[in-house]
C-alpha cells in the first residue's frame, strides 16, 4: 500500500512542470505570515504564555492585506520556481522591503494604537530577514526537487566547463536548466591565474594541470568549450587530452547565435576537425584594402566556389560599390545570390552566368560592367578528375586565365589577383601543370610594363572544409560506419581555413605591385593519416575498432608530399609575417604565348591528349608525371636523351 502511495506521488510529482501561480501566491503570503509568527515568537524567547493571541491573529491578518497587494503589484508570483534566480530574489527583497516599511510608517503615524506595541523596531526587522528567507527558501527547495525528479527521467553527465568567464557561467546555467538531460557541472577550467582555487556560481576553478589531476579521481562524460579566445595549440592540446581519457569534447555556439544572452543545449555540438586544425587568428591590413576596394566596381570568377564565395564575403565589409558574382554552376551561384539577400547588404551583387572560357561572354562582361578589381578563382582542381581530362584542365585553367587576364589587360583593371595552388609547384599531374603555366602567363603579362594592370599571384595549400575536400569525405566515411579511405599511410598535406586563406588571397592582392607570386605560410604539413584518426576519435570511436582504416594506394597524378616553393626558388619577406613573395624564374612572355597559342589549336583539332600533354610538358619543363598514363611521355623523353 505504501510503495503504492508513493508511486503514485512521484506520478503526479513528475507530471507538474510547472508550480500554479494561484499556488504560489498562496504559499507566498503562509511564508510571510509565519515569518511574522515567528518574529513575535522571539520577541517574548518562545514563551506561549506570554503570547496575546487575539492581537496575533489580527496582525498576522493586517500583514496579510497588506501583502496580498503588494504582492500583486510586484507580481512574485510570476517566476517559475524550477528556475528561480537573482531576477526572482530582487522581487522578493522589494516585497519584503515595501511590507517592512508600511508596517513600520504606520506604527511611526499611529503612535498611541495598539500597532505601536504590536509591530516594534525588533518584530519588524526580524519579520523581514525571516519573510525574505521563507520566501525565497521554499523556492530553491522546489527548484531542487524538480532536479531530483529529473534524476528519474534521464541520465547524469559529468560536465567540466572550460572557461570561467561570462560564457562559461551563462553555459553552466543553460545546463542547470535543461530539461532532457541533466548536467552536473563538476568544475571550471580556466588559464587565468586570477581565478585559480577561487568559486564562480558555486563551482570551483582548476587550471588545466589540476585538472588532469581531476579526471584521474572522477568520472567525466563531457568537457565543454566556452571560451572565444581560446589559442589553437591549447585547444589541441586540450582535445587530445580528453580524447585520451574519453571524455567528449563539446563548444558553445559562438556569441552571434545567442538569443537575450543565453542559447539552447541542443545548441551544443562536438568540436570539429576543422577548428583544431586552425591556428592562431591573423591579422590583416583592413584600412589598406578598404581604401582600394571602398566603391570599387570588383569582378570575383569562380564566384560560386569555396574560395570564390568567401572572397565575396569577406570584400562586403569594405563597401564596393558592384561585385560581379561570376560563375557556370548555376545552383551554387542561386544559393549564394540567397545568401547575400539575407545578408541586407548595400553593395550590388549581380550573379552572371557564364564559363571563363567563353569568350564573347566574358568580353560583354567587361565591356558592360568594366570592373577596377579581378578575383580569378574559377578552376578546375580535382586532381584524378583532370588526369583523365587534359583538355577540360587546359581549357579552363590555362585558356580561361589567359582569357581574363588579356580582357583585365584591354579594360584596364587596375588589379588582377590569380589564385593558384601549392599542386604548381612541381607538379606530378595535369592540374598542378595547367596551373603552373597560367601563372607563367601571368607574370609574362606584368613582364611587358605597360603601367596599367597590376597581375599578381597567390598560392596556398589545401582549405578545410573545400568543396570535395578529404575531411568532408572522411566525415561521410564515418557516418556511414566505414571504412575511411587514405591513399597512403607517409602521405601529408598543407592545410588552411578558407577564411584565413581568403584573407591573405586580399592582403597579398592589395600589397602586390605587380608579377609577385605570393606564398603563404601554411604552417606544418599534416599526416592524412593521423587526420582520419583524430577525426575518428572526435566521433567518440575508436580507430581500427569501431571504424576501419584502410588505404587505397595513390591516385593518378597524386604525390606523397606537397611543396610551397620550387627546388630553385627561395622568398622575400614582406611586412606581413604569412605572406612570402616567392623568387620565380623568369619566363620568356613570347614563348609561353606562342605555347598558348599552339595548345589552342590541338584542343580544336585533336583529340589526342598525348599531344596536349606532351606539349604541356614541354613549356613546363619540371612536371614529371607520377602514377599516371602520362609517365609514358617522361620515358619516352629519358630513352631520348639516352639516344
Amino acid at each position: 500500500m505504501n510503495i503504492s502511495t508513493s508511486n503514485t506521488t512521484l506520478q503526479f510529482l513528475k507530471k507538474l512542470n510547472v508550480v500554479p501561480r494561484w499556488l504560489i501566491y498562496i504559499l507566498d503570503l503562509s511564508a510571510a505570515s509565519f515569518a511574522l509568527f515567528i518574529s513575535f515568537m522571539v520577541r517574548d524567547n518562545f514563551m506561549f504564555d506570554n503570547l496575546n493571541w487575539s492581537i496575533i491573529f489580527d496582525s498576522i491578518l493586517l500583514s496579510a492585506i497588506i501583502n496580498s497587494i503588494i504582492f500583486v503589484a510586484t507580481r512574485t508570483y510570476r517566476g517559475i520556481v524550477r528556475y528561480t534566480g537573482m531576477q526572482d530574489a530582487l522581487r522578493i527583497f522589494l516585497s519584503t522591503g515595501l511590507s517592512v516599511s508600511i508596517l513600520f510608517l504606520a506604527q511611526r503615524l499611529l503612535p498611541n494604537t495598539i500597532l505601536h506595541k504590536i509591530f516594534s523596531n525588533i518584530v519588524l526587522i526580524i519579520y523581514g530577514i525571516l519573510s525574505f528567507f521563507f520566501m525565497l527558501g521554499y523556492r530553491i527547495t522546489v527548484k531542487q526537487g524538480f532536479q531530483i525528479i529529473r534524476n528519474f527521467r534521464s541520465s547524469k553527465k559529468n560536465v567540466i566547463i572550460f572557461g570561467a568567464g561570462e560564457s562559461g557561467v551563462a553555459t553552466k546555467r543553460v545546463l542547470m536548466h535543461d530539461t532532457r538531460t541533466q548536467f552536473l557541472v563538476m568544475a571550471f577550467v580556466d588559464d587565468d591565474r586570477k581565478k585559480l582555487n577561487k568559486s564562480v556560481d558555486g563551482v570551483s576553478v582548476l587550471s588545466f594541470e589540476q585538472f588532469k589531476e581531476f579526471v584521474h579521481i572522477n568520472r567525466i562524460d563531457e568537457l565543454i568549450i566556452a571560451c572565444f579566445s581560446l589559442s589553437a595549440f591549447r585547444k589541441n592540446e586540450l582535445v587530445d587530452f580528453c580524447l585520451d581519457h574519453e571524455i567528449n569534447v563539446m563548444t558553445v555556439p559562438p556569441y552571434a547565435q545567442w538569443i537575450d544572452g543565453s542559447f539552447a543545449p541542443l545548441q551544443l555540438r562536438n568540436i570539429r576537425i576543422e577548428e583544431l586544425l586552425e591556428r592562431d587568428p591573423i591579422v590583416i591590413q583592413n584600412e589598406q584594402i578598404r581604401q582600394q576596394v571602398k566603391g570599387k566596381r570588383i569582378l570575383v570568377t569562380g564566384a560560386a566556389g569555396s574560395i570564390g564565395s568567401e572572397i565575396v564575403r569577406q570584400l562586403l565589409k569594405y563597401s564596393p560599390e558592384t561585385i560581379i558574382l561570376c560563375d557556370q554552376a548555376e545552383t551554387p551561384l542561386h544559393d549564394l545570390e540567397l545568401e547575400i539577400q539575407e545578408m541586407c547588404s548595400k553593395v550590388e551583387c549581380i550573379p552572371y552566368l557564364a564559363s571563363v572560357t567563353h569568350e564573347a561572354r566574358m568580353e560583354v562582361l567587361f565591356e558592360k560592367f568594366r570592373p577596377h578589381h579581378v578575383y580569378h578563382a574559377a578552376a578546375y582542381k580535382h586532381v584524378p578528375m583532370m588526369e583523365f581530362n587534359p583538355v577540360e584542365a587546359i581549357k579552363v585553367n590555362v585558356l580561361g586565365t589567359r582569357l581574363i587576364a588579356d580582357l583585365s589587360k584591354k579594360y584596364m583593371v587596375d588589379r588582377f589577383v590569380m589564385v593558384s595552388t601549392d599542386k604548381a609547384v612541381n607538379p606530378t599531374n595535369v592540374m598542378g601543370a595547367s596551373k603552373r603555366l597560367a601563372e607563367m602567363y601571368v607574370q609574362g603579362l606584368s613582364s611587358l610594363n605597360y603601367q596599367k594592370t597590376r597581375f599578381i599571384t597567390t598560392r596556398f595549400g589545401n582549405v578545410l572544409g573545400s568543396n570535395g575536400s578529404v575531411i568532408l569525405r572522411f566525415k561521410s566515411q564515418i557516418e556511414k560506419g566505414g571504412p575511411v579511405t587514405v591513399t597512403h599511410p607517409n602521405i601529408t598535406r598543407y592545410f588552411m581555413t578558407i577564411p584565413e586563406a581568403c584573407q591573405l588571397v586580399l592582403e597579398a592582392g592589395s600589397m602586390g605591385n605587380g608579377g609577385e607570386v605570393f606564398v603563404f605560410d601554411m604552417g606544418s604539413p599534416i599526416k592524412i593519416v593521423d587526420l582520419a584518426k583524430k577525426m575518428i576519435r572526435l566521433y567518440g570511436l575508436v580507430p581500427n575498432i569501431d571504424i576501419k582504416i584502410t588505404y587505397s594506394g595513390l591516385r593518378p597524378g597524386e604525390k606523397l608530399y606537397e611543396e610551397l616553393l620550387t627546388d630553385g626558388e627561395n622568398c622575400i619577406k614582406t611586412y606581413h609575417e604569412k605572406i612570402m613573395i616567392a623568387r620565380v624564374r623568369e619566363v620568356q612572355f613570347e614563348n609561353v604565348q606562342c605555347c598558348l597559342n599552339e595548345m589552342n589549336q590541338l584542343i580544336h583539332t585533336t583529340s589526342e591528349e598525348f599531344k596536349i600533354v606532351e606539349k604541356l610538358k614541354l613549356e613546363v619543363p619540371e612536371f614529371i608525371s607520377n602514377n599516371s598514363v602520362f609517365e609514358k611521355i617522361d620515358k619516352a623523353k629519358i630513352i631520348g636523351l639516352h639516344d
